[in-house]
């Protein structure tokens, strides 16, 4: 039996992500079992992420899986998008944005100039994904998902690039002191 689970609803991405994640709920199970030192069978854990009546994830446990999906090979791409939508579904938004690199750009106004054109594209990409799911006058789960993960590196693009406006104008006061 096949369970269709949505990219906006928090305990769907947690268990989407257990599931995809090298050793999915199998090797989960067996790590919180590990780490808790109680024992999680992984056909209660499988009940817990389906929602099953009676059954629930505590924060602990949603805290755990995304500590062991980030240690595991690709998990920290997506470990933590079930914040992401439970955050949504109260009408906040979080984004995981990328470090830095150390002390910053080399030529911050060329970074500026760079993020204001890839928030450029990624616009057209949602605009597109948009336009062609709304065709229909319905979303379904495949289009929010998409439309949910182009809104998503649109913003973390807009933190970056606030993240590069605030460093140019330090870097241009700076400047200006050691004119004088």
């Amino acid at each position: 039996m096949t369970c269709r689970t949505s990219s906006i609803n928090w305990l769907d991405c947690l268990y989407n992500a257990v599931r995809k994640t090298p050793g999915g709920v199998i090797e989960a199970a067996k790590w919180l079992t590990d780490r808790r030192g109680k024992s999680m069978h992984p056909e209660t854990l499988r009940a817990k992420l389906n929602g099953t009546e009676g059954e629930s994830v505590t924060i602990e446990i949603a805290e755990l899986l995304t500590e062991w999906m980030q240690e595991k090979a690709g998990g920290s791409e997506y470990a933590m998008e079930w914040m992401q939508a439970l955050a949504g579904q109260f009408g906040m938004a979080v984004d995981l944005v990328p470090p830095a690199p150390e002390g910053g750009w080399p030529d911050e106004i060329a970074a500026v100039q760079l993020k204001l054109l890839e928030i450029t594209t990624r616009v057209g990409r949602l605009t597109g994904t948009a336009v062609d799911a709304i065709g229909d006058r319905q979303i379904d789960s495949d289009e929010a998902a998409l439309m949910v993960s182009e809104a998503r590196a649109l913003r973390t693009m807009a933190h970056r690039l606030e993240r590069n406006v605030a460093r140019a104008a330090g870097k241009g006061k700076q400047a200006g002191r050691a004119a004088r």
